[in-house]
């Protein structure tokens, strides 16, 4: 028998979005999102190269490492998905 999962993946998505919408147009980096979400490393690259993809968050490179910021589109989704979750919770579903 397989553990019940402990997130679903709106919610993952939904905390690195609100993570880095937190550091604005400066951006975080990967070690502070995955801190942040209790992710691993690997599985917190994997989900923004996602979001990279979906044109969510963008990945800013400067001298010293690779941060991540949320685009504009990021945080109208963002904005969205939280209505989402708000009308699935008030029905009592798990997301």
């Amino acid at each position: 028998m397989s553990r019940a999962q402990y997130r679903t993946e709106i919610g993952i998505v939904s905390q690195i979005l609100a993570i880095t919408m937190e550091h604005g147009r400066s951006g975080t980096i990967i070690s502070h999102i995955a801190r942040a979400a209790n992710l691993s490393h690997g599985v917190t690259v994997e989900k923004c190269q996602k979001l990279i993809g979906f044109g969510l968050i963008e990945s800013i490179n400067n001298r010293r490492n690779q941060h991540y910021s949320i685009t504009e589109k990021g945080i109208q989704f963002y904005h969205e998905m939280q209505k989402f979750i708000d009308v699935v919770q008030e029905l009592k579903i798990r997301c």
